[in-house]
């Protein structure tokens, strides 16, 4: 039978294929292949009974059955009222002054950062991201024909805003300053860093913006903001910093990572009207609401306090489980192999720098040597916008038990000892 040819639009054929579903493809069809790659969230803590409350409430005290029908685009008011109040609760986070119209509940916060490239972006410009970057939203952004540019960093691995500085002059001579339409920072726990920007750090990012011919929007991305395990980073976010109050914004969290991946609920934080509107009217187009029976469930669990309960019970489990994965790689000799990393103080994962002499990327020897060992591991490279290190990797602490995690890394570190040793 002969296939038909298919005249494919500029999206349907730019987007360049998923790293993360290839490995949760191999990781579903290999048997026994255990993943330290995908950020799941580990199902033995996943909230079954406070859902099941949660629904038997709404099943008995609200006799119209409201929460079965269609909800409103920007999502139900109490529960972005809900949301705000959480956020009121973090260090220096002065929120007092939004209100549920600056909320907007959405798909996951995938959808909100999808969305606003689309809003904000034609194909040919330009968008700054952190280096390393949350790998997704890089192939987000190919796929939409947008450019990612890496912010320049320091030594340490932290952005340099004197440098980016520079390299924003240096656009503005050669005219390419106006391809720049939107900033991508990660400000807690990020993906994959598993790093946090420090409150000198974001407000020195904000003052290299305000010195621009225009304003360019701000997207922050919060989604591992609640996982910390001891404490809060102390940094507040882009819309309680007075640096960013005159630059569009967008601070993006979610409710999948640290409660429940299943219910795709997330949502964003965005003050400015016009931003905002123009997200909505995409979305009405995609799904006339984020799902509502969903989103009433959730809006149940943060009124009744429930949230803050299993954050408080569940951020010591997953703490324990990256100390796991830490210990398990220096049981293993990999620090005396040369692999080095910095603990995260939140999150599900880990970045590893390892000696340059290993390439850890997709289908060089020591990534076969790991699918034939049964472990996935996502390379760093993926995750870079541009000159990206050949020698990096993220670790995931995952869904995997903490036996599985040892085993893990166990062949991983067979695998490294077989190629570079």
């Amino acid at each position: 039978m002969k296939t038909p040819t298919i005249a494919w639009s500029r999206m349907g054929s730019a987007p360049p294929p998923s790293v993360i579903a290839n490995l949760m493809t191999a990781a579903l069809r290999t048997p026994g292949m255990l993943s330290l790659a995908a950020g799941f969230t580990d199902n033995t803590v996943l909230p079954t009974e406070a859902v099941t409350a949660a629904a038997t409430r709404l099943l008995s005290q609200e006799p119209d059955r409201a929460y079965l029908q269609y909800g409103t685009n920007p999502g139900r008011e109490g529960l972005r009222a809900g949301l705000l109040a959480h956020l009121r609760s973090y260090p220096g986070e002065c929120a007092a002054n939004m209100v549920p119209d600056d909320c907007v509940i959405t798909n996951g916060s995938q959808q909100a950062l999808y969305i606003s490239v689309q809003v904000l972006c034609d194909p040919g410009d330009i968008v700054f991201v952190e280096s390393p970057s949350y790998f997704v939203f890089l192939e987000l952004l190919r796929g939409l024909g947008v450019e990612p540019r890496g912010i320049p960093t320091t030594a340490e691995g932290e952005a340099d805003p004197a440098a980016f500085a520079e390299r924003l002059d240096e656009m503005r001579k050669t005219g390419e300053l106006a391809r720049v339409k939107l900033i991508y920072l990660m400000g807690y726990h990020a993906n994959p860093s598993g790093s946090s920007i420090r409150e000198e750090t974001k407000r020195a990012l904000g003052n290299v913006l305000n010195r621009l011919p225009r304003p360019l929007p701000v997207i922050e991305d919060g989604a591992y903001r609640d996982l910390y395990f001891e404490s809060p980073h102390a940094a507040p976010s882009i819309l309680s910093l007075r640096e960013f109050a005159d630059l569009p914004r967008l601070y993006a969290g979610t409710l999948t990572k640290p409660f429940a991946t299943g219910l795709k609920v997330g949502y964003a934080v965005m003050p400015q009207t016009a931003w905002r509107e123009r997200l909505l009217r995409i979305k009405a187009h995609q799904d006339f609401g984020t799902a509502h029976f969903n989103q009433a469930i959730l809006e149940n669990i943060v009124a009744e306090g429930t949230f803050h309960a299993f954050l408080q019970s569940v951020r010591p489990h997953y703490a324990a489980k990256m100390r796991a994965l830490e210990d398990a790689l220096r049981s293993e000799g990999l620090p005396e192999m040369g692999w080095q990393w910095e603990s995260p103080g939140g999150g599900l994962l880990l970045w590893v720098r390892t000696p340059e002499k290993f390439d850890t990327r997709m289908g060089r020897a020591f990534h076969q040597k790991c699918l034939s060992e049964k472990v996935l591991y996502v390379p760093g490279d993926v995750c870079f916008a541009e000159n990206a290190p050949a020698n990096c990797l993220r670790l995931s602490t995952g869904n995997l038990p903490i036996k599985g995690i040892r085993e893990g890394v166990r062949r991983l570190a067979r695998a490294a000892r077989a190629v570079f040793v």
